[in-house]
């Protein structure tokens, strides 16, 4: 996928990879503005050669042409919407599909934005920039309708078709004198609208945390100071394009009324027949949508662009890690990290050996959350971060993400059944193989009970963020989802935070026995501060500002050392 550089780039390849659909979906509208400016003048002419004059033939065969034309009209706009609307949505999937792409990028997206603004620029942004399509073949009809109804009135009057020429212009020329105004305050309400949506992401996903520590009435006081800015912003956006369509619409109407009163002036004076007097009245009536649309292009581009730039925004952004290449093997693979300073890290030291349980204690959280962090996106830190002998952030990204697993504390459930979380497919258990180390990967994390609490078991339906799972059962079936990977290397951070002691003793033994029992052989590093999981381990590494402090067994640690004692005895 190539690079888009700016919101304009991101316009014109939309333009360009759906030129097919869009310019025959456009023909096509154009030829249905072209019938119905047709109308009224067959009407005029029905009128004056048909009804004025008498003659049945002439009028019967002039409704035969005004009943074709409003077939053509009827199977060119059928088509044309048709071809229209499937630009629209390929391009709306398209721009979706490539933003997730870069923003699941596994060499990790370099960006300020959080999940909520993100998740507003592959919607709604994306959405707005695909709506171009459909701007295009607006603007265009509405352009050969006036153009056909000014060439109607130029045959009829001179006066009257200059009328319109001269005009239409000069209205347009007014109105876009405010697009930049437009786009200022619409870009200023999509930006505050993204971030609500981010910290309201961030205040739901960690809920449940807020009200452990009795912070929910201040996360309900931020989100209401950023909600009343985003309000604030929508307001102003919408106070000014509504001002811009009041204008438009008015001096629309009142160069159509102009049209009418000099029409009917015309008519009085014998300038014109009656038959071209209704022609007129007609097609100054018919002019109101196109002067309308004509009208409101400056507020369409305002709307499109500051989207499109936002979209430009992310597809261009850098990566956090270079291209890697290297590739360690899964046999033997240890993990070591040499004098590493990042964050409140300062100098640490740790060597996890291959087929060794491992429980890293941080009485600091910034200390975890950074070690955590590192060990999944290897970057902006000094010292040596190695995995089986080579610079993790130089090994190739897949296969180092086969080799070393990291399970952050805070994992996302999507919205399926407990099968596809935990096994990504709907398949799972199909095959004998599968099935057992699903069902290995269940007991291990007593993920098997979440699902023999339902009729339905792995088949229970999981909403969004697993909302209808509670915080425990959650964190067992992203731990089951973990273990099942299999990965030589697993990194878990506070796995069992939200489950009771008698379900933590039984994930403490489950991981244990799938991972370092006699078919185990795999290395496992778990941050936490549970004395029931670090009792499992093989060794404990103790952590204090950033360095290693102590390491040794967790009973031994608990016996001499009183920090370690504190810290996780608390």
């Amino acid at each position: 996928m190539s690079k888009v550089s700016t919101g304009a780039a991101v316009l014109r390849r939309a333009v360009a990879r759906n030129g097919w659909h869009l310019w025959t979906g456009t023909a096509l509208a154009g030829v249905y503005q072209l019938c119905a400016a047709l109308v009224p003048i067959l009407i005029g002419v029905i009128v004056d050669r048909g009804v004025a004059t008498g003659e049945a033939t002439a009028l019967l065969v002039w409704i035969a042409v005004l009943a074709a034309v409003y077939l053509v009209l009827a199977v060119a706009y059928r088509f044309g919407a048709r071809r229209l609307q499937r630009a629209i949505a390929a391009e709306g999937h398209q721009l979706r599909v490539e933003l997730a792409a870069r923003i699941l990028d596994p060499r990790v997206l370099r960006t300020e934005r959080h999940t909520g603004d993100l998740l507003a620029v592959t919607t709604t942004d994306a959405e707005y920039t695909s709506y171009l399509l459909d701007h295009i073949p607006r603007i265009t009809s509405a352009l050969v309708a006036v153009t056909v109804s000014a060439v109607a009135l130029l045959l009829i009057s001179t006066p009257l078709g200059l009328t319109v020429l001269i005009a239409v212009p000069a209205v347009l020329a007014i109105l876009t004198r405010t697009a930049p105004l437009i786009a200022r305050r619409v870009k200023d309400q999509q930006d505050q609208a993204g971030r609500a949506t981010a910290l309201a992401t961030d205040l739901v996903t960690g809920l449940r945390p807020l009200h452990g520590i009795g912070a929910q009435d201040a996360g309900a006081r931020r989100y209401r100071l950023v909600s009343r800015h985003s309000l604030a912003a929508t307001l102003r956006a919408s106070r000014t394009q509504n001002a811009y369509l009041g204008a438009s619409t008015m001096l629309s109407s009142l160069l159509t009324g102009g049209v009418a009163l000099m029409a009917g002036w015309f008519a009085l004076t014998g300038r014109i027949t009656v038959g071209q007097f209704i022609t007129v009245i007609g097609s100054a009536q018919f002019l109101v949508e196109p002067f309308g649309v004509l009208a409101v292009v400056p507020s369409w581009t305002a709307a499109a662009r500051p989207a499109a730039d936002r979209v430009a925004a992310v597809l261009r952004a850098d990566v956090v890690l270079p291209p890697g290449t290297a590739a360690p093997a899964a046999t033997g693979c240890e993990l070591r990290l040499t004098d590493v300073t990042y964050g409140p890290l300062a100098g640490l030291h740790l060597h996890v050996r291959p087929g060794e349980f491992v429980g890293v204690v941080a009485p600091r959280p910034a200390d975890a959350e950074a070690l955590a962090r590192l060990l999944a996106v290897p970057a902006g830190h000094m010292g040596d971060v190695l995995l089986g002998g080579e610079r993790l952030e130089t090994v190739d990204r897949g296969r180092a993400r086969h080799l070393l697993h990291s399970e952050p504390h805070r994992t996302d459930l999507f919205t399926g059944t407990l099968a596809t979380n935990i096994a990504l497919r709907d398949d799972a258990g199909q095959h004998d193989d599968d099935a057992g180390r699903l069902d290995q990967a269940l007991r291990a994390a007593a993920a098997d009970e979440v699902a023999h609490l339902h009729p339905e078991g792995l088949h229970m339906p999981v909403t969004e963020r697993g909302a209808n799972l509670s915080g425990g059962q959650r964190q067992r079936v992203a731990l089951a989802r973990a273990l099942l990977a299999g990965a030589p290397l697993l990194v878990l951070h506070d796995p069992t935070t939200a489950v009771d002691a008698v379900t933590e003793q039984a994930v403490a033994d489950g991981i244990r026995t799938l991972r370092h029992g006699a078919d185990g052989g795999y290395g496992t590093v778990v941050i936490t501060g549970s004395p029931t999981l670090l009792a499992a381990t093989d060794r404990v590494v103790f952590v204090a500002d950033g360095v290693v402090a102590a390491e040794g067994t967790h009973t031994d640690l608990v016996t001499h050392h009183d920090s370690y004692r504190r810290a996780v005895l608390r």
